[in-house]
């Protein structure tokens, strides 16, 4: 065929009047966003279950969207990575994530909620034919308090500190480095309890699963209402029957909301993707499980402290979803 001059210009005067995104092939312009989220270290506990069957559901949920885990000491590192601006995302407990978010003379981190994770009802695990019945009985033995910086011993901190106790002076404190020392620590017969939190605790489960089985100490009634005078922010929870193995009757007891919260600055359209996938996950019911299933806008809506504590690409996009006036 011959060449043309005037129609190739022609052609070429069209292609460089359109807009640049038209130019760009289909596969790129889905808008790929890269993020990173702060999860834990491989030393086991409740974020590192929770955090890969998170990551696998948002994957199915919203391919093109490239969350990444950041490997991290915990909550409370999580908290301080996401002050600095170092992560996008982190998951954070709920005392940790009150201090995190009273900061600065109650002024604020600027760090932001964009959705729960799970209730986190905190309680001690005893070996099932154990003497120790309440939290008087376990005075001055041996404690599993877990990790200093993780949210499980900031959350046991603040249950004891509501009753008086000191977790360091009125208990003999043990912090391993890794959430799986500790069933082995009890059940071996080097300490007499455990603290965790959650529903399915890894650590709780394994001790449950033992020969031995696992019982488990609460506060009561009285203690909880103590802890909530000094604590408001923290809830009365229920760890429903037949969580664990023997483990037939609901547990009432205390605790909080896990977070996914977000740096400060981040872009709103990163913060509302993210809520974006989280909620086509829940509608296509992809989060019906138990490490998931409590991950819904709703309970994201009545967890949070006001509107102002939502990351804003998460506030606009529930209310552009109805969810929110």
């Amino acid at each position: 065929m011959a060449y043309d001059a005037p129609r190739m210009l022609r052609r070429r005067k069209l292609l460089t009047s359109l807009p640049a995104v038209a130019l760009i092939p289909s596969s790129v312009s889905a808008q790929q966003m890269k993020a990173t989220l702060g999860t834990t270290s491989s030393g086991g506990g409740g974020f590192a279950i929770y955090s890969a069957a998170l990551l696998d559901t948002l994957r199915s949920a919203d391919p093109v969207f490239d969350l990444r885990a950041v490997a991290t000491k915990g909550s409370s590192d999580n908290a301080a990575l996401l002050k600095a601006g170092e992560i996008d995302f982190g998951m954070v407990t709920g005392e940790v994530a009150h201090e995190l978010m009273a900061d600065g003379d109650g002024k604020g981190s600027g760090v932001k909620i964009v959705s729960v994770m799970y209730s986190a009802p905190g309680l001690f695990a005893v070996l099932a034919d154990s003497r120790y019945h309440t939290i008087d009985d376990l005075k001055g033995r041996r404690i599993v308090w877990n990790a200093r910086e993780t949210g499980v011993a900031v959350q046991a901190r603040y249950v004891m500190e509501g009753l008086g106790l000191d977790m360091d002076k009125d208990f003999e404190p043990l912090y391993p480095e890794k959430f799986t020392e500790g069933p082995t620590l009890i059940m071996d017969g080097k300490a007499a309890a455990l603290w965790g939190t959650g529903m399915r605790w890894p650590g709780f489960v394994e001790m449950a699963n033992s020969p031995r089985g696992a019982r488990f100490v609460a506060p009561s009634l009285a203690e909880i209402k103590r802890i909530r005078t000094k604590y408001p922010f923290m809830a009365e929870l229920i760890v429903p029957g037949g969580m664990y193995r023997g483990q037939y009757d609901p547990i009432t007891t205390i605790g909080t909301w896990t977070f996914i919260l977000a740096r400060p600055g981040l872009n709103d359209a990163v913060g509302r993707r993210m809520a974006s996938a989280l909620r086509k996950a829940e509608r296509t019911g992809a989060l019906n499980n138990n490490l998931l299933a409590q991950t819904t806008a709703k309970n994201t809506l009545s967890a949070i402290p006001g509107v102002d504590a939502l990351q804003p690409g998460v506030a606009q996009y529930f209310r552009d979803q109805g969810l929110l006036k």
